[in-house]
């Protein structure tokens, strides 16, 4: 199928190497590809067409049977649940929410703010307040102002004087001798020590630490750093030796395989199931195209032709011949029965008026020049005119009309 289609190398230039050479494919690995190809495409196919078939089949039940069937539900959820939900909420939850918020206002907040402006806010205004307010006017400031008239003339200068006469006895008591001790007896028994120790004990362990023990550190020290190094050379030719062997021994034979027999049997693999899947989409489309003209030519189109020469003139025979005429009679019978049913309303009406007038009387009706006299209208109009005469209070019915009831 792709004879001759060899790969051509990367073109490297004169300072790069390549890192890996791809060389094209052979003609053992071209007659191996063309029987592959043709085993996987036996293998998809069926799972191709039986793909094809599930979407085909999940697509109209979608359309036929998913989308009519949420609809229902949705409509049916909204008049079972929606509506007398709304409703329950609307008619009943809010006005009984409202009813509970007066209720408890009425209970638990009203009582409450009552009392509090009429009772707590009076008793601690004139009962506590306005009190503490006459005493801490008339009785706490002056008592505060005597207090402080006390403290700043008497109590201050006081205790300034005696401040002034303990100080002047804790310096010539404590202080002088103390200072007198420090400065001319600790001071040069102190320096003198001092003296002693810094030329007995410090110097001769410096002169030590010097010229003896650091020389010592240095010795041990390079000994130390000679045996790191022999055994850091030792263990790191250990390691380049193993990582060699695991280089050469696994590594290398992995890679080899890896790039030489695993990565080409994974992309014929994978280009054979590609190829395979379209191919078997190509023959399963051709067969559903296959079915479909069958299935259009078989059923479809003697279901048409029987639909329009027998149904449709049949149908309109039915219309014409049956339907019709039943249908003008039943919209005259109805139409019957509505005049019937408006003039027995009108005569039960008048009769009514009637017996209501032979019981209580009919009332004086005025001249047509005293005032609060209706005005009259004409027949036919309904525009009032002063001079003409009043007109009845209800319209005659027509002669039809009265003749039928």
């Amino acid at each position: 199928m792709e004879q001759g289609k060899h790969r051509k190398p990367p073109e490297y230039g004169a300072h790069q190497a390549p890192a890996h050479y791809e060389a094209g494919d052979g003609c053992l690995t071209t007659l191996v590809r063309v029987p592959v190809r043709i085993v996987v495409l036996l293998v998809v196919l069926p799972v191709r067409m039986v793909w094809d078939a599930l979407v085909v089949t999940a697509r109209a039940a979608e359309r036929v049977l998913f989308r009519p069937l949420g609809r229902a539900l949705a409509w049916l959820f909204d008049v079972l649940v929606a509506i007398p939900a709304r409703w329950l909420w609307r008619y009943v939850c809010v006005p009984l929410g409202q009813a509970l918020v007066w209720l408890a206002r009425a209970v638990f907040v009203w009582p409450w703010v009552a009392l509090w402006r009429h009772v707590v806010v009076p008793v601690v205004r004139y009962g506590i307040v306005m009190p503490l307010q006459w005493a801490y006017a008339h009785l706490l400031t002056p008592l505060g102002h005597g207090l402080r008239w006390l403290y700043r003339e008497v109590l201050v200068p006081a205790a300034r004087g005696l401040g002034a006469a303990l100080k002047w006895l804790i310096t010539v008591v404590l202080v002088m001798p103390v200072v007198l001790l420090w400065r001319y007896v600790l001071v040069p028994v102190g320096l003198a020590a001092a003296w002693l120790v810094r030329y007995l004990v410090v110097v001769p362990l410096v002169w030590t630490y010097r010229n003896v023990l650091t020389p010592v550190g240095h010795g041990i020290a390079w000994t130390l750093d000679l045996v790191i190094r022999g055994i850091e050379a030792f263990f790191r030719g250990l390691g380049v030796a193993l990582r060699w062997l695991v280089v050469v021994l696994l590594v290398t034979p992995v890679v080899w395989v890896y790039r030489r027999v695993l990565t080409p049997a994974g992309r014929e693999i994978a280009a054979a199931l590609a190829i395979a899947w379209r191919v078997a989409g190509y023959l399963s489309r051709a067969v559903g195209r296959a079915l479909a003209w069958l299935a259009r030519n078989l059923i479809a189109a003697p279901v048409r032709w029987a639909y329009r020469t027998v149904c449709v003139p049949v149908g309109r025979f039915v219309r014409d011949a049956l339907l019709a005429p039943v249908g003008r009679a039943l919209r005259a019978v109805g139409r019957t029965a509505r005049q019937t049913l408006r003039a027995a309303r009108e005569t039960v009406r008048r009769a009514r008026r009637d017996a209501w007038r032979a019981l209580v009387g009919a009332p004086a009706e005025p001249e047509p020049g005293e005032p609060g006299s209706p005005l009259a209208r004409t027949l036919g109009s309904a525009t009032t005119v002063p001079s003409a005469a009043p007109g009845p209070g209800f319209a005659p019915l027509p002669e039809k009309s009265a003749e039928q009831a």
